[in-house]
Formats: structure tokens, sequence, C-alpha cells
């Protein structure tokens, strides 16, 4: 009988120790020590069957032949964008999210759609009844796709075998098992040791994997670390469930930028691409409110206006709040802090809630101007003319410091209707294309753009 002993893994490394340690003395990160039980096997481990791996061997460097590897389209605009212009072969992707977010659904319309690939869909979750109902319900296409209800890796190595997939997913990595590691699925050991076996055959096949993972309370995915180390790509999926809108974001690319995002709307019958993101981050009010400024934003190559919410009250209790929701709460009190050093406007007594409409959250520094637009208008409860819309990013010294790609900002507020757009004086030197719709209207100071808006 095999001895049994309990031993101690970190999270973020995979270091063990017999020990519970409270510091990983390998990589120095805290709390990170989770229990696992080891089976102790022999020397010689059984390796993973089911897949007849070849060993490699080395070759000069001037000896491998490189050639554009062409991408393959995954018939969908959002996706495509996210992963640097389609899915390179041989490629590992993570996706992650919340549970009930709609990972699975994304993946599994993606797949429908893909009318010239033989895909293998491996699900670990759901049975192929459900899988079943729900491809009626997002798609109509009739794809050469399978499907197998199964965790033993051994048993998906013999169906990938069988079948000789063109693209691969796993539903997900966290209920997936190997027979060499004896402890239970989605044990830090399974996982790695799952997660390794698949990229080599991704490599060895240059069959491209899609692969989705839980997340943890703290959102970050499940299992160790170096899961995200190993993959090529990692996307997490986010948005809040009571917001009909999602939200695909890519943490980690070899393969295109991060800085990319797409937008689907979740439907009854699947997730809607949304090719312009403005008409969800802008509701279009009748009358002019207090407290609203639209800002002109960039998330990746892409320049969209959002609506910037906020609402100050005088404080009931002795300590104000502040409060936001999609923008940086620190950056939300430095901004505060120049209105109340720089430009005079008391605010330290009042309570102070920010809102980025959409359930978006945003870091492009460019929206500073909106949000302390829409604090003073909702603070002096003056409205801001519908028609004008603000690009700058604030300085400490209560500057307008310029904003990058300023002329795309400037075309997407006149496509949408806007007659003026307030932005950094600097950024004026550096325009070569007119705008004729549209009024530019340059600042220096806070005061200067306040006295526009406000007077």
């Amino acid at each position: 009988m095999p001895k049994l002993k309990t031993i101690y893994v970190c999270k973020n490394c995979g270091n063990d120790s017999p020990k519970w340690f409270g510091k990983c003395s390998a990589c120095g990160e805290w709390n990170t020590c989770v229990e696992e039980i080891e089976h102790k096997e022999s020397k010689s481990a059984p390796r993973i069957t089911g897949y007849d791996f070849q060993a490699q061997k080395p070759i000069l460097l001037h000896e491998i032949e490189i050639s554009q590897e062409k991408r393959i389209d995954m018939c969908n605009e959002e996706v495509n964008r996210v992963l640097g212009g389609g899915l390179v072969p041989g490629s590992m992707v993570l996706i992650g999210g919340e549970p009930g977010i709609g990972k699975s659904t994304l993946v599994l319309q993606v797949a429908l759609h893909l009318s010239n690939l033989r895909i293998l869909y491996v699900s670990g979750e759901e049975s192929a009844k459900q899988l079943k109902l729900r491809a009626e319900r997002i798609a109509s296409h009739q794809t050469d796709c399978y499907i197998v209800s199964e965790t033993s890796l051994e048993t998906i190595y013999k169906h990938i075998q069988t079948i000789k997939p063109e693209l691969l997913i796993i539903d997900s990595i966290q209920t997936i098992f190997t027979d060499v590691v004896d402890s239970s699925p989605g044990s830090i050991t399974q996982v790695r040791e799952c997660a390794a076996s698949l990229l080599k055959f991704a490599k060895e096949s240059n069959t491209p994997i899609f692969i989705i993972g839980h997340i943890t309370k703290d959102g970050v995915i499940a299992g160790p670390k170096i899961l995200e180390h190993i993959v090529d790509t990692v996307l997490q999926f986010e948005g809040d469930q009571h917001y009909m809108y999602r939200i695909l974001r890519s943490i980690k690319n070899r393969f295109g930028s991060t800085s990319e995002l797409g937008i689907f709307e979740m439907r009854q019958n699947g997730l809607r691409e949304v090719t312009n993101p403005s008409e969800l981050l802008l509701s279009h009010h009748q009358e002019e409110l207090s407290g609203i400024a639209i800002a002109s934003a960039i998330e990746g190559v892409r320049p969209f206006l959002i609506e910037v919410q906020a609402l100050t009250s005088t404080a009931a209790y002795g300590n104000p709040q502040r409060s936001a929701t999609g923008f940086d709460g620190r950056r939300m009190n430095m901004l505060l802090a120049v209105l109340e050093k720089r430009a005079g406007f008391k605010i330290a007594q009042k309570d102070v809630f920010l809102n980025i409409a959409g359930g978006l959250k945003v870091k492009d520094p460019a929206i500073d101007l909106s949000v302390i637009s829409a604090i003073l208008s909702s603070s002096m409860d003056i409205a801001i003319q519908t028609n004008c819309c603000l690009a700058g990013e604030v300085g400490l010294s209560g500057e307008i410091r310029p904003v990058n790609r300023i002329e795309q900002r400037i075309a997407e507020a006149q496509k949408l209707g806007f007659t003026k757009i307030i932005l950094p004086n600097h950024n004026m030197k550096g325009l070569t294309s007119t705008f004729p719709e549209i009024e530019l209207v340059p600042v220096k100071k806070v005061e200067d753009a306040f006295r526009i808006l406000f007077t």
C-alpha cells in the first residue's frame, strides 16, 4: 500500500514543504499555502498515456525555418480583436471569469460559428444534453463540433487521436484529472500537470486549445500561478450580473496587445457583439441633468464616449463618504484634493459618489477632466451642456495635461453628434486633420475649463 503524506504547497510558485508556512521561502509571497495529500510514487513515476508524445531534438537557431503563421478567423470581431487578429495555431488560451458570467456560452457560441474547423468540446461540468440545449438557444449553425463529457485526461487523449480535432476546448481545467497524480481534481498538482501536458500536446500537434478556468473570491484564476505562465494568452471575461453587458479583456497575450477589450451584450439567444461601445455607455437624456459629464476615452485602439455620473451631498455624519464605481478611488481622492487646493472649491465636508455608466472599469487618465467636472456640476447643481464632451488628464498643480491620440477622440465625438469638445491646449499643436462639425476648445488649467462649462 503506497504511503500517503500531507504536504503544503505554495499556490503562487508550486514550492512544497512538509510543514505549514506563512511566507513562501521560494517566491516570498504571503498566505499562499494550501494543504495537499501526496501519493508517494516510485522513482519511475508513470507518464501520461493516451497520446504519443514525440521526443524533440535540439536544432541550431539558424536552421529553424519560420513562416508567417496564418491566424484562424474566429468569425467574431470582438474575440479576434482581443486575441490580436485571430487565433494562432498551436496556442493555448485561458479564459477566466466569475460563475455564471457567460464563459461557457461565449466559447460554445464561437465554436458553433466556426464552420470550417473540426472541434472537440470537452465538458467536465455539463452533460451532452445540457450543451445541446444551450447550442439550440444560442446558434442555428451546423458545424463539425464533437461534444464529450469527460474528466480523465488519458481518456480525452484517446478521443483526440480518434477525432483529430483542429480546435480543442476544455471546460474547465479544474475538473480535469490525470491518473499520474494521486490527488483530487482542481488541486494545485492536478491543474499544473494537466495544463503542462495539454500545452505539450498543443505545441507538438499545432492544435489551438481554449481552456476555461475558475476564479477565486479575490478575482484571480484558481489554481497555481504557474497556470497563467504556462498558457500563451489569458483572457478575463467580466461584467456585473445586474447589467446585460460583458467585457472580454486581455491580461496576457504573447501574440498581441494586452490593452484591447471586446464588448458583448448578453441576450436570451446568446452574446451579441457591440461594435459601437458608445451606444451602451451613453444614456440619452432629453433634459440636462447636473452631475453628468461625457468623457472621450480610449481602450486599446478603440475610442468611445462614456458617461461619468457624480453625486455630492452634505455629509450626514462626521466623516464624509468617498465611493467610486468603475474608477480608481485613490485617483478620485487626488482629484478632489486638486479641486480643494487649486480651484478653491470646498468639497472636504461633502459625500462624493462617482459612477461610470454601463458597468465599465476605465483606467484611461484622459477622463480626469470629466470626473472633476461631473463632481463640480453636482456640487453647484448646474448641468453641463449635453452637446459638450471632455478629454484631459489633470495634474497635481491643476494643469490640464495632454492625452494621446486626440484626433481619434475628436473624430468619435464628432461622429456621435457632439458640437463641442474641451481638450488640453498642448494637444492643439499636433493636429493634422480638420473637424468642421465640432468646436475645439483648448484649456490650460482646470479653472479655464470650469469657466467655459459653468458661466
